[in-house]
Order: structure tokens, then sequence, then C-alpha cells
């Protein structure tokens, strides 16, 4: 590989500062790429209705990917596919998380269960249509019913009851903006290559957002389509998909300096909140659920280490769950650390003398910063009796979780259309039920019965405070009998349970089912009175982004959503703490001196073989004098970005990005452009492993390597 340095144009940037921003799609051409050190055009990035890289850029519905053939061969993390390995290997009784998996060619792939691929077709303004749904709206709180209700129907309209595509209504910059995203949905997903857990998530927890690190975190996946061409559910007679725009790998090297974009479909931030927004998340959701996700990983590993193959069951649910927990402590410490809440406020007493001092801006504006205050003070009226409710519910067991949700369903079903639910769904409900199979590969009778406990046990403590629903005297006792008694233990028990009305649910002689019934009055007050909440605070939200705008005199991107973005930067190490810089990147090398051959350090021997006979051509960077594993580069991800494709100055491949550094956690509610970085798994690395461990050439030879 040759490599080329670029001079780069240091120059100020009129919208906001370098390399912060998770930029709409239309926002690129406004960006002044060129003058950046990039030699790609912002039409070759993105061209609605033309051909152009965003293309290739596929949404896994919570992970992003990308597109490396003409053959629907598809990048992302490891990570990313890690629920579909925990299913496949509950489903085959083989373990292909901690031992991978490799085709030997296209026809013996496996199913990636309940795996499901997006590609992106069209992207329209409907603010129009939104905002005429809601003018005749008597208060806030109909206004936002009216509005979601319009959303919801243009998505219904535009899906026209397919179940190849998927259309999703997002709200931008706080209810100003409202576009539509068309996709084309793929549910035959297979599995390609995935590493061993040695490589794939090599370090674990302990290394999670951590630099430097040496994670092979990618996975190879495939789409397949119907033989006419169209997406179609699994079939032996499928076809991979084919597409005219894939990922091409970089023909350069890469170096510290170079210019480096992502394109992916980060899911959300908080950017724009106030002090306010941020003393709550802290305080009542950050620090209450640390502790209560580390009770709940507990109980997992306690009964995985007990049994194998309800670790296997448990797995992705106890990744995800660390992966969280860990990112809120570093929220904590990062905004302890920086008293961030403090120079919020500092920031906001600016703002509202700015407010003040104009008499009409001040009539429009001047409430804001109180009223958000004061909701907050509203809503701690209700703290005891929400956090008891808020118990029950996803992390409360699955079976609750079901039986709670297919009641919800029926009473929705019961309401007139114009008074349900303005986001209740036939289509999303049946498609939830049709994958009930896959959350049953996850379900674990052991972990079920002492989270749900866990729950009751949270209500008995605050039992003196609440009184919607009568507390089991022996809550331990009570779950016990109830596990022995239920019916539910079946995605078709379960899919039974959805088709009944209200009625036939309240006279079924299930516990589970009747601590559903009783628990959902106060539920659904809690929703109708957060609805109400909502509104208001929607509206101090909208009036706020308006005034901060004017007040900073620039043009601001919106928060992310969920939707396809464009961020950009450098590769470029930090200075995390004094007298301490980190270099940009990590290699093979690196990964050996960490192993300690226990695990997550366990690195596999025949890759320690491979580093020692000195087996590492055409990979090998000459400046690092090794394979590279991970790299550090500026600029802006959060959740949902994983997988996302990282491409140099040409638009080539030249990693995955799979994680954010944590120093800078806080992320989510700021951008921090000295200390803020993206790591990313080098594509040698991922080349490499797959051609030198896996021996799978036959990837590299469809990828045009």
């Amino acid at each position: 590989m040759s490599k080329r340095l670029l001079p780069l144009l240091l120059i100020a940037f009129s919208i906001v500062r370098a390399d912060e921003g998770l930029w709409l799609m239309r926002q690129i051409a406004d960006l002044g790429l060129e003058d950046k050190g990039f030699l790609i055009s912002a039409d070759s990035i993105y061209n609605p209705g033309g051909n152009s890289l965003s293309n290739a850029i596929v949404w896994l519905g919570g992970c992003s990917a990308s597109l490396v053939s003409p053959d629907g061969l598809v990048l992302t993390n490891h990570h990313c596919a890690y629920a579909a390995l925990q299913r496949a290997s509950a489903q085959d009784n083989y373990d292909y998380i901690t031992h991978g998996f490799l085709a030997m060619d296209p026809t013996t792939e496996i199913p990636a269960p309940g795996q499901y691929a997006y590609l992106l077709t069209a992207v329209e303004d409907v603010s129009k249509d939104v905002f005429r749904a809601a003018r005749n709206a008597r208060d806030l709180t109909q206004r936002d019913r009216l509005m979601q209700q319009k959303c919801k129907e243009i998505e219904e309209q535009s899906e026209n009851g397919r179940d190849d595509i998927r259309c999703v209504v997002v709200e931008l910059f706080e209810g100003r903006e409202f576009r539509k995203y068309l996709f084309n949905k793929y549910e035959d997903l297979r599995i390609v290559y995935a590493p061993p857990l040695s490589i794939g998530k090599y370090g674990g927890d302990i290394d999670n957002w951590m630099w430097p690190r040496h994670t092979g975190d990618f996975t190879f996946l495939r789409i397949y389509t119907a033989p006419d061409g169209n997406p179609a559910k699994f079939d032996s007679l499928n076809i991979p998909l084919k597409t005219a725009t894939w990922l091409r790998v970089a023909k350069e090297d890469l170096s510290d300096g170079d210019p480096a974009f992502i394109i992916g479909f980060p899911g959300r931030t908080s950017r724009y909140m106030t002090a306010a927004d941020i003393e709550f998340t802290l305080n009542k959701h950050y620090i209450p659920q640390i502790e209560k996700y580390r009770i709940l990983i507990g109980i997992m590993e306690d009964i995985a280490a007990k049994d194998p193959a309800a670790a296997i069951r448990l797995a992705n649910m106890n990744a995800s769950m660390n992966n969280i927990m860990k990112k809120y402590q570093g929220n904590v410490d990062g905004m302890r650390d920086t008293d961030f809440i403090a120079s919020k406020r500092t920031k906001e007493a600016e703002i509202q003398r700015f407010i003040e001092s104009d008499k009409k801006r001040n009539s429009r504006y001047g409430d804001i910063l109180k009223g958000i205050d004061a909701l907050y003070r509203e809503r701690a009226n209700f703290e005891t009796a929400d956090n008891v409710l808020d118990a029950f519910g996803y992390y409360s067991g699955l079976l609750y979780y079901l039986a709670d949700y297919a009641y919800g369903v029926a009473k929705e079903r019961e309401k007139q259309v114009q008074d349900r639910a303005p986001e209740f769904s036939e289509k999303r409900v049946r498609e939830f039920v049709d994958r009930l199979n896959y959350q049953f590969l996850s379900y674990c009778d052991a972990y079920d019965k002492r989270a749900l406990l866990l729950a009751l046990q949270k209500a008995a403590a605050a039992s003196e405070n609440i009184a919607f629903f009568e507390i089991p005297e022996n809550p331990e006792s009570w779950v016990q009998n109830a596990y022995k008694n239920t019916r539910l233990k079946d995605a078709d028990s379960m899919r039974r349970l959805f088709s009944m009305n209200s009625a036939q649910i309240e006279a079924l002689q299930d516990p589970i089912v009747q601590l559903a019934v009783a628990l959902y009055p106060p539920k659904f007050e809690k929703k109708e009175r957060m609805r109400h909440w909502d509104a208001r605070m929607h509206d101090y939200r909208l009036r706020y982004l308006e005034i901060l705008e004017s007040f900073l005199g620039k043009a601001i991107y919106p928060d992310a959503t969920g939707t396809m973005r464009f961020t950009y930067g450098n590769v470029k190490g930090y200075q995390p703490r004094d007298a301490v810089w980190y270099l940009p990147f990590s290699t093979l090398g690196g990964m050996i001196a960490k192993d300690s051959g226990i695990p997550p350090f366990d690195m596999p021997a025949e890759l320690r073989k491979i580093k020692q006979k000195g087996d590492l051509d055409p990979w090998i960077d000459p400046e690092l004098r090794d394979v590279p594993s991970c790299f550090l580069m500026t600029g802006d991800i959060t959740n949902g970005n994983s997988g996302s494709a990282v491409m140099n100055r040409h638009g080539e491949l030249i990693g995955l990005a799979f994680d954010g550094n944590y120093e800078a956690m806080t992320s989510d509610w700021m951008f921090q452009e000295e200390i803020q970085r993206t790591i990313a798994v080098d594509i040698r690395y991922v080349l490499f492993i797959t051609q030198k461990y896996a021996k799978a050439q036959w990837i590299l030879d469809e990828m045009g390597l």
C-alpha cells in the first residue's frame, strides 16, 4: 500500500466547530469538505435518486452496517450481530458466540435469526401534512396527539400493509420539521463469518469504552432476496441481493492526521437539553439504573456459572446490560468531574439575559427555563409510585413483559380508533407477535423468576407510599407458585394471548396475567399523565431550540433520531489526563501484550502463531511495523453508529466505528472537541483476521481484493 499525505486547510467552519455534528445527509453540501482534505464530492456521498455511497449504507434496526460486495455481503460489528449469534446458538445447540462461525462458501451460510436489514430508498419532508393535522387542536396535549396520529397514518399509508417496506416519520429540531424515511426491509439475513469471542470481543467489558482497544469487532452477514430480487422471508430458493453500489476497501495506507468520515444511523442524543433535564437524568435515571443493572447482571452471572445453556440464552442481555451500565457510569463520572450541571446553568443565565434584553423575545421565550424547572418539580410528586411501576417492564422478566403488552394491546383494540394511543399500530403488533419465537430463544426460567421477584421486592419496600395493587405477603413464594402455574412459557401460548380480548385475558386464572391486569390501571394513568407532561415540555423545548439558535447566531444540526447521518474528522490521538498522550493506533502486538490466557484477554493460540511466524503481509503498516487493530478519529457518534463504515478522503472503507472513549461519555449531552474520539476497528485487521486466521480468502475475493 502506498502512503500519500495531503495538507489540510485549517479554516474556521461557519456552522459549527470542526468535527462536531451528526449532520443530516442533505446538509453535507454545506460542510465545505473540500477545504478539509476530502477528495470526494458531496454528490458522490449522497445523491437522492442517484448513485452514491449512501446507497451502500445499511440499517440493522439498532446498529449500522454497509454493503461490501455486489452480492449482498454486509459488514458490521460483532456486537451488532451478537443477538443473532446468541439466537442461532440457542436454536442449534452450539455456541457460535464462543467459537465463531465460518461458511465455506455462500451455500453453507446459516440464518441470522431475528436479524433484519433495511436499505433507505427515499426521504420526504412531510412537515406541512403533520402541522395541518393539528391546526385545530384545543391544547398542547391534543396537538401532540394529533401530530403523532398523523405521523402513524403516513407510515401506514406508505407501507400499505407490505412486510417488505418500513416507513418511519421522524421529528427533527424538537418538532420544527418532520421527515419520512422509506426503507426496503430484508428479513432473510445469513451469517457468513463471525470471529470467535476471543477476537470479536477481546477485552470484554473491561476494555469496553476504553482505549487502547484490540477488539476484532466485526462480522460478515449476507442479505438474501427472492429470485426476482424483491425482499422475502427466509427460503432455500432465495438468492444473494444484487446491488450496483458497495464500498471498496481503501487503496492507500492510513496515517495520523488523515481525514475520515462516517455514515450511519446514530440513535439518540440530547445536545440541546437544559440543566434541569440533565439533573433529573443523572439523579433519577442514571444512578438508580446503574444499581438495578448491577443487581440483574449479578443474577445472570450467578445463573450462567451453573448452567451453560442458560449462559447462552442470557448472553445477549448480559452484554447489552453491561454496555449500558458502563455508559451510564461514564456519564455520572463525566458530569460530576466537569461540574457539568453548574456550567449548564451558567450558560442558561446568559441565555436568559439575552432573552430579557429584548421585549419581543422575552414575550415568547421568557418563561421557558422556569417552566422546565417547574415541570420537573411536578414530576417529583409522583416519583415513588412511578419508580415502582417502572420496575415492572422489560427487565422484570419476559413472561410478565409479554403478558403486560398483550393486555395493553387488547385494551387499545377495544377503543374507538381516534381514542387509541397514537403510537398503536396493528401492523407493528403483528410484527412483534411474528418475532415471539426469537424472544423465547433468549428466555431463561431461572432469570425470569428472579427478575420479577426483584420488581415485587421494590414494590414491597415502597408499599407505604403506593396503593394501586395488592403486593403478595411473601413475594418469593408468590413468584415460585406463579411460574409453576403459568401456561405462558412458550411462543404459541403467548400468540394465543395476543389474539384475546381484554375480558378473555381477565378471565384467565394465570397469576402472571393477573399481575399484568392489576397493574394496567396505574400504568395507564401514568402514561396519560406523562402525555400531558410531555406535550408541555415539548413546547418548551421547541421554543428553547429557537432561541438557542438565535443566541448562538448560527445554524445547528438536529439531535440524533435513529436516521442516516454524516460526521467527519481526522485520525488523531488525545490526552486523557496530565502527562499522558494516547496514540491513534493499536496493533496486533498490543493484543499479545494484553494476553493472559484468561477471558476476556485470551487471544487464540493460532493468532499468536501467525504473529510469531511474521505472516502479516499485505496488512502490515509500514510505520507501525505491525498489523493495526483499531484506530481513533475525531468525529461525532453515539449508540446506533456501531457498525458504521468509516471512509477516507476518497470515500474508501478504512474501518468500522464501534465505540466512543470513556473520558467523553457525556457525548450524548455535549461535544468535547479536545477529548471526544470515535474508536474504529481497522479494515486491515478485519481482512487480516479473515484471510490469515479464518482462512476465508473467498470472502476477500468477493470483495474484489
